[in-house]
């Protein structure tokens, strides 16, 4: 195990990570994009600085790792990326304004096929995992009645929900450039 403290959306962030998982294990097999800052709001209310934290964390953090991973990959000739995402990235939701996590993370489920495409004949292999709300320490448990209405499931998402999902992503050595939505049916309509 190695941990790194950072700010991901620091440029150097993502880079120095790599290279002290490349000194330490020699390698990056898979990469999993899991930082995401969430600022739900009225688009004419946001603020330059939540701008500014959304693509931070959001993009540069994605970004900049991304690409120094994908480097190290290439050299090997295998990898793989997942991204973690947002139904709110493909489908706006009236009762969850949030234009910022439309924006970046939408932004990165093209990424996802993009990058799939441009790196599948180099053994590198970029998915994504879409997730709905999920019970983690982001919602406090009064809201999780109210957040759980929001999925026709009728529940909130568990972390072993987005576990299981990245860890079939992992063993599917053919599948590449899919965003894989762990929703509770969000994304498939209402």
């Amino acid at each position: 195990m190695l941990t790194i403290a950072g700010d991901i959306g620091d440029p150097a962030t993502g880079p120095r990570i790599v290279a002290e998982a490349l000194s330490r294990f020699g390698r990056v097999d898979t990469l999993v994009n899991n930082a995401g800052a969430f600022i739900p709001g009225p688009f004419t209310k946001y603020t330059p600085e939540q701008y500014s934290l959304m693509i931070a964390t959001n993009l540069n953090g994605f970004f900049y790792t991304t690409q120094a991973a994908i480097e190290a990959m290439e050299k090997r000739g295998s990898g793989h990326v997942v991204n973690v995402t947002t139904t709110l990235g493909e489908l706006g939701n009236s009762k969850v304004p949030s234009v910022l996590a439309s924006l970046t993370k939408g932004g990165i489920n093209a990424a996802t096929r993009s990058l799939a495409i441009e790196y599948a004949k180099r053994g590198i292999r970029v998915n994504a995992v879409s997730p709905g709300i999920i019970k983690t320490p982001m919602h406090a448990p009064e809201t999780h009645e109210v957040k759980a209405a929001l999925h026709p499931m009728g529940r909130m998402g568990e972390i072993a929900d987005i576990v299981g999902a990245i860890l079939y992503l992992e063993a599917a050595p053919f599948v590449t450039g899919e965003i894989l939505h762990v929703d509770g049916g969000q994304s498939a309509g209402r």
